[in-house]
Formats: structure tokens, C-alpha cells, sequence
């Protein structure tokens, strides 16, 4: 058994939800939000490179020396997956894992509002899912994806890099493709999927002008589109969309997005005080007219009013949600302040 898979595998038992393996340190794990040391011997400069080789083919190493970054999967057979960035950082090889459960989650399990588990009924549009990274965006689309394959019969086709969870065919025919191995791009992916018959199409990230405007268009022509963006909250959402486009054309997309977009959801991961977990707070936008006419008109200012005012139809805001896991004693009263939007405003609530 080589080191790797002995860390890897420690990993999985020790339940973390990251390994960082750096040079001339030990690994360290990510064990609900805290970094703790291992037993593990100091990682060498040669142990690194030989963990890269260990999990890439020969010519996927001849493109991480190239380009000096890669990101992929591997996997621990009979034990669990991840996602993987290799690096170089002070000229030597340094290497993060995020931990991809076996198993995706049901989607009534990931204490996401109602209104969010109502989103995989939705035949057409787009759908965002926001947040920093590891605030589960992964988890909770591919539960999306999952509820849509137990209800319905539809083709899905998902574009992301690396790959994460995977899915098998129950009702609806999956397809997964992966960056850098199966297509270049997530524009070129989309570009191409637009002709292969999907009902559903994921795209694991608008992380450019062309990918966000293939994405707008296939929403806009019919199909069901998910994506995410690593935004806070709903306006800041749909501003950074609009801001991706050139001056010229940001009244046609406001247009466009006030026609195709259905919802944004907004998360952050906390640390739960009750027991052992985590939990998220979570932002909910729905496309309501009121919504539609804000982004139309560039009015996107009063968007997090509309969300405040709309209650009743599923919609909350992030500050909310938080404040609403500090009363149920779930998270801590320093974690819910710390990741307030309004922390001032926030903390009289919980004095009053």
C-alpha cells in the first residue's frame, strides 16, 4: 500500500473534508472547518511529484509540468473519491483533495429549504448555485440532478472539471463529461451538447464570457440549465453575470436574464454546536415578476428587499437563514455574526 492511498484512506476514516500535502510538512486534514497535523511522515519533494505520477497518465503529467496547475479525480476503490488540484508553489509540487462522498445525499437530507428541492421539478430555465468554495454547490446540484433521475425521464448531460459524484442512469439518461479529458472547455462543451438531444444540461461553473453566454442561450432555447459562481448572495449573482459582458451589450442580457433565469441559491457552510456536521444557510431567490422587472431594469438594488417581502412564495434571505440556525442553537453565535451580510444589524437581533 503506498503512502498516498494509506493517507487517502485515513482521510476518508478521520472524515475530512480536505488533504493538503505540501512540501517539507506533514498532510493536514480539514476536519469540520479545522486543520489538524497527521502521523505522517514530512513530504518530500520527490514524494510529491511521485503522488502527481501515481495518479495521472504520462501525458497528463507532461501537461501539469507544462502549464504548472491540473485539476482531476482519482479514486480510493472500494473506499471513496476526489477531487484534486495539483500545483507548484516556491517551485515545488503541493497537492489539495476535497473528499467526494461515495453516495450523493438525498436532497431532503441537506437541510436546504423547501423551495430549493421544488427546483428539480422545473422543465426549462436557469437555476444558480452560489457560494465560496466548499460551501456544497457540488453537493447540492448533483442531488438536483439525482431527484431528477428518480422522478423523471430526461437526458442530462453534465460538463464539469473534474467530475465528482458519479451518477448512474436510473430514470433519466446521464451523461458526464469531463475538462480536459472528454471536451476542452465548458463553452466548447455546451456548444456541442446543444446538438445532443439534452433535456438537462450542467455546467460546473460560468467562469467566462462564452461559457455564460452558451449557458443563457441554451436556458433560453428550452432546456434546464444549472450552473454556479462563487457569489455571496442573489444580486451579487446576477451583477457578475451582467458585469462579464462588454457595456454595449448589458441591456440585452439583463433582458435575457430577466427571461431565463428561475432561481439562485445562495450557500455557506457552518459548523454545527449541536452535534457533529455541518449545516447551510442558505439563500433563496425565486424568478418572481417582481424579480424579472428588477433585473430588466437594472434595478438590482432592491432585489434582497424583494426576497425580504416574499416570504410566502419560499424566498429568504441569507442573513435570515443564519440568524434562524443561531436561534434553533445550531451554529455558534460568533460563526452566524462572522458570516452575516449585516453583522451589525444581526447582532442587535440576537439582543433584542
Amino acid at each position: 500500500m503506498s503512502y498516498l492511498h494509506e493517507l487517502l484512506v485515513s482521510a476518508i476514516d478521520c472524515g475530512a473534508s480536505d488533504v493538503h500535502i505540501m512540501v517539507g510538512s506533514e498532510p493536514l486534514l480539514r476536519i469540520h472547518t479545522t486543520l489538524h497535523k497527521t502521523d505522517f511522515p514530512m513530504v518530500t519533494p520527490q514524494g510529491a511529484m511521485e503522488m502527481v505520477t501515481e495518479m495521472l497518465t504520462e501525458q497528463r503529467v507532461e501537461d501539469f509540468l507544462e502549464n504548472r496547475d491540473i485539476d482531476f479525480s482519482t479514486e480510493v476503490p472500494g473506499k471513496g473519491r476526489f477531487r484534486v488540484n495539483a500545483h507548484f508553489q516556491r517551485d515545488t509540487v503541493a497537492i489539495a483533495f476535497r473528499t467526494i462522498k461515495d453516495i450523493v445525499p438525498p436532497l431532503n437530507e441537506l437541510g436546504l429549504p423547501e423551495a430549493v428541492v421544488n427546483l428539480a421539478d422545473l422543465p426549462r430555465g436557469l437555476v444558480l448555485v452560489t457560494g465560496d468554495t466548499g460551501s456544497g454547490k457540488s453537493t447540492t446540484m448533483a442531488s438536483l440532478i439525482n431527484e431528477m433521475n428518480r422522478k423523471y425521464n430526461k437526458h442530462i448531460i453534465t460538463l464539469e472539471d473534474p467530475v465528482e459524484y458519479v451518477l448512474t442512469s436510473n430514470s433519466c439518461a446521464i451523461e458526464q463529461r469531463e475538462m480536459g479529458s472528454d471536451c476542452t472547455s465548458f463553452s466548447s462543451g455546451l456548444k456541442h451538447a446543444l446538438r445532443q438531444d439534452p433535456d438537462v444540461i450542467l455546467v460546473g461553473e460560468m467562469r467566462d464570457l462564452e461559457t455564460a453566454s452558451a449557458a443563457i442561450t441554451a436556458a433560453e432555447t428550452g432546456h434546464m440549465v444549472l450552473s454556479t459562481l462563487h457569489t455571496m448572495n442573489s444580486a451579487q449573482t446576477i451583477e457578475r453575470i451582467i458585469d462579464i459582458y462588454p457595456s454595449g451589450q448589458q441591456n440585452q442580457i439583463r433582458s435575457m436574464l430577466a427571461n431565463t433565469l428561475q432561481a439562485v441559491v445562495s450557500q455557506v457552510l457552518f459548523k454545527r454546536i449541536d452535534r457533529a456536521g455541518m449545516v447551510p444557510g442558505v439563500e433563496v431567490m425565486l424568478c418572481t415578476p417582481a424579480v424579472r422587472n428588477c433585473i430588466r431594469e437594472n434595478r438590482i438594488f432592491e432585489i434582497p428587499n424583494v426576497i425580504e417581502t416574499s416570504r410566502a412564495v419560499g424566498m429568504q434571505t441569507r442573513d435570515s437563514s443564519i440568524a434562524q440556525l443561531y436561534f434553533n442553537g445550531i451554529i455558534s453565535r460568533e460563526d452566524a455574526l462572522s458570516h452575516a451580510s449585516q453583522p451589525n444589524k444581526m447582532d442587535k437581533s440576537f439582543c433584542a
